[in-house]
């Protein structure tokens, strides 16, 4: 069944979403947002409309307003219990009016109803918020526009007031509606390049010093996606203070009275070998029916079991000796591979990874708190600090109550969450890190889960940067109140950023003030200065003080079920005085110039929203459809779920009796995908210990015979585990450089074993072994 699209009355009546213009700007590290959907009633009735759409959890919403038939409405910050009441009132009394709020179960969903929309009436809402952009590993800054909402998992007997579940869903195909976006680009240092997993029009520098540029989304955007941005800039490492004037008006207790400074710093973490041998790693999988879909609806893609079954054989292979591991995979339940951590060695690992191999997407829906709680249960090994490592596609309607959970065991854990695919909730995936002084990544597109765990893994056997704290030297009568939850710990490649209300008098005349971070480094004491100037710029969006107010929130509220009652008057307070909403606030407009009487009940609707048909039993090949009932499908599938900005994966799909298999493709991504499986059937050969066995299935992965590669061994090399191991090296440098990041710490451990097995002879070893192979790799990747 296809039912109709845009916004539906209960008679099917269209009441069209035409069109969703974005104007974004992007300065230095910090996105501003302005979205606008445009509706249009074009039935004979008034109406009321629901929709619900995604946005990343960090963002801070300060402005709702609708444009109604040329007459504008701004809306109010208000306690939410009041503003649902006026909202209700206001309709009942044949006004028109607008209610904005965040979802109940998660920071990073947003609601709006639409009441009494009159016949024949277009309204225009518009919302804007501003956010920090994400630093990635290779310098970037990520920017996401979310179009993919995926549907929370309902816990049983949960009767918590979720938007995350309701809405008719309609195929892809049938969105009418159009997503225009324009970016503008402004940074002090020159903007070297920006790329898009959408296609855009070319970037458009706007001066000789390409300090500021312009790119458009192009026109047909099939909301298969997120719209992300990755913005290079020539330089993006050095630390900086923006200082922006405030309100005065306003008062000094008011928080947006006062100027307030943006502090950035990025802390020079040089990469040692890994000398972390003890820790225990416990690998929190996800393996709910979702898990079951593609990593992507962009061409041919893996699916995300399958994908994190190979994670987790790399995660294996690259565990020190001496620490120990356990393995959990949940759903509707969840299963641990052991009792509880054992050891690392060849024995428990080869267990280990028979069991990754028969994984399935099998434990229906997503329950993660259950398995959380029980891991934190069992006591802590001695001298094994315990670092917890969770991959999921994040849809679960518990959110504060999970992120709540990993809060009150953050002195004996570190937590590294990995949100997969796209539609990832964001504010269980940052909040979970957060929470625990850990870090948290986003998989989508045609992004390795392989490359950004294996970096993770890396960066948790690092040193990292710890004993933080910041001090000030302002003149006198200025001092500086830090509002930013306070951060210990900084890993390699992140950035740390400090926003601060500045109380007193600003001097006149052109000062400076100063600030340091002082922090400890492999137990030495470093410290970053920077000097900045007490001049304060004016922002009319007053972007620096809302994102200041969104941390300070952030820190305090945990949700509107959540938060400690000490915590709620403050949370509230903050919000209304800032505008920035909160699980305790909502914005309401009211059009009280339309006092028309409504003539019976208003029609209801809800935005369409597409589905996928859940994975069928039996063979043969299967479009992979939407379905207009969710509510019939089974729940262990999930199903995903899109907003107005959103749309989903079509394809056809050959199903075989233990799961689906894609078609053929000679896409660009295919080699790369190809060299990947490579890489992992030779390093799941790998012994816990580093080497390799010379045997048949290692002959096969080098693409040799068993017999050649023994003929070659050298005769002053008696134990041929280190001929193997030495070959199988060489070869990863030669096949697989580019996939380096995925391979690395296994790599080390194999150069280790074969420098303590091999001893004086291993420089005449690895030239036999490079000529072998008719190599080109330095012979200085073993160290010799």
């Amino acid at each position: 069944m296809v039912t109709q699209c845009g916004l539906l009355t209960n008679k099917k009546g269209p009441v069209a979403l035409k069109s969703i213009s974005v104007s974004l700007s992007i300065r230095e590290f910090v996105a501003g947002v302005s979205a606008t959907l445009n509706y249009e009633n074009e039935q004979k009735v008034p109406l009321e409309a629901f929709f619900v759409f995604p946005m990343d959890e960090d963002s801070a919403v300060y402005s709702f307003e609708a444009l109604v038939d040329g007459k504008q409405i701004v809306a109010e910050l208000q306690d939410r219990i009041k503003a649902r009441e006026n909202y209700e009132t206001a309709i009942s009394q044949g006004h028109q009016a607008f209610l904005l709020e965040e979802d109940m179960s998660s920071r990073d969903v947003f609601s709006c109803n639409v009441g009494n929309l009159q016949p024949g009436s277009k309204a225009a809402l518009t919302l804007k918020y501003v956010q920090e952009l994400s630093l990635e590993a290779d310098g970037a800054l990520r920017f996401v526009l979310p179009a993919v909402l995926n549907p929370r998992y309902q816990l049983s007997g949960s009767s918590q007031d979720s938007c995350l579940n309701k809405g008719p869903v309609v195929p892809l195909e049938d969105l009418p509606y159009t997503l225009s976006m324009v970016a503008t680009i402004n940074s002090q240092h020159s903007i070297e390049k920006v790329q898009s997993n959408c296609a855009f029009s070319p970037l458009q520098y706007l001066g000789d010093d390409k300090t500021s540029a312009q790119i458009s989304l192009a026109d047909g955007h099939k909301y298969d996606r997120d719209v992300e941005l990755l913005i290079y800039y020539i330089k993006v490492h050095t630390p900086s203070v923006a200082v922006e004037m405030g309100m005065p008006d306003l008062g000094p207790d008011n928080l947006l009275g006062q100027p307030s400074a943006m502090v950035s710093f990025y802390p020079e973490i040089t990469e040692d070998q890994p000398s972390t041998t003890c820790g225990e790693f416990i690998f929190l999988m996800d393996r709910s029916g979702s898990m079951e879909t593609p990593m992507s609806g962009q061409g041919i893609a893996q699916q995300r079991i399958e994908a994190a079954k190979e994670t987790l054989i790399l995660l294996l292979k690259s565990l020190p000796i001496g620490c120990y591991f356990n393995i959990y995979g949940f759903g509707s339940t969840y299963e641990a591979f052991f009792e509880q951590s054992v050891k690392y060695s060849q024995q428990t690992m080869t267990e280990a990874l028979e069991r990754v191999r028969l994984m399935r997407a099998d434990l229906g829906g997503t329950e993660i708190l259950a398995p959380l709680q029980n891991i934190y249960r069992v006591p802590s090994i001695s001298g094994h600090p315990l670092q917890l490592f969770v991959f999921t596609d994040g849809e679960v309607n518990d959110t504060y109550s999970v992120i709540k959970e990993v809060g009150m065991n953050k002195h004996k854990h570190r937590c590294f969450s990995f949100g997969i695919g796209e539609g990832a909730s964001t504010s269980l995936i940052k909040g979970i890190a957060q929470a625990s002084r850990g870090t948290a990544e986003f998989i989508t597109g045609r992004e390795r889960m392989q490359s950004k765990a294996l970096r993770t893994l890396k960066n948790s056997l690092q040193p990292a940067v710890e004993d933080l704290s910041v001090s000030w030297d302002l003149p006198a009568g200025l001092s500086a109140k830090v509002l930013s939850p306070e951060q210990t710990i900084i890993f390699k490649g992140q950035r740390l950023i400090i926003y601060a209300q500045l109380s007193g008098v600003m001097p006149a005349a052109e000062t400076t003030g100063h600030v340091c971070l002082k922090y400890a480094f492999h137990g030495k004491h470093c410290e970053d200065k920077v000097t900045f100037s007490l001049q304060p710029k004016t922002d009319a969006n007053l972007t620096i003080h809302r994102l200041a107010a969104k941390a300070f929130i952030q820190s305090m509220d945990l949700g509107f079920m959540e938060t400690p009652a000490s915590y709620r008057k403050e949370v509230l307070n903050t919000s209304l005085e800032t505008g920035v909403i909160s699980s305790f606030t909502a914005f309401i407009a009211i059009n009280k110039e339309l006092n028309q009487p409504v003539q019976g009940p208003l029609s209801q609707m809800d935005i369409p929203r597409p589905v996928l048909l859940p994975r069928l039993r039996g063979g043969g090949k299967v479009p992979l459809i939407i379905v207009s009932h969710p509510q019939k499908l089974c729940h262990t599938l999930r199903p995903r779920l899109f907003h107005p900005l959103g749309a989903v994966i079509c394809a056809t799909m050959t199903y075989q009796p233990d799961g689906f298999s894609m078609p053929k493709s000679t896409s660009p991504g295919l080699a790369k995908a190809t060299r990947g499986n490579a890489v992992i059937q030779l390093i799941s050969l790998q012994n816990a210990n580093g080497s390799w066995d010379p045997n048949e299935d290692l002959a096969k992965a080098l693409d040799m015979s068993l017999e050649d590669m023994m003929a070659a061994q050298p005769s002053e090399l008696v134990d041929s585990l280190g001929w193997a191991t030495i070959l199988a090296v060489i070869w990863l440098h030669t096949n697989a450089k580019d996939l380096k990041c995925e391979w690395n710490l296994l790599e080390r451990k194999a150069v280790t074993w074969i420098r303590r097995s091999t001893g004086p002879v291993m420089p005449a070893i690895v030239k036999a072994a490079i000529s072998f192979l008719k190599s080109p790799v330095d012979p200085a990747i073993f160290a010799i």
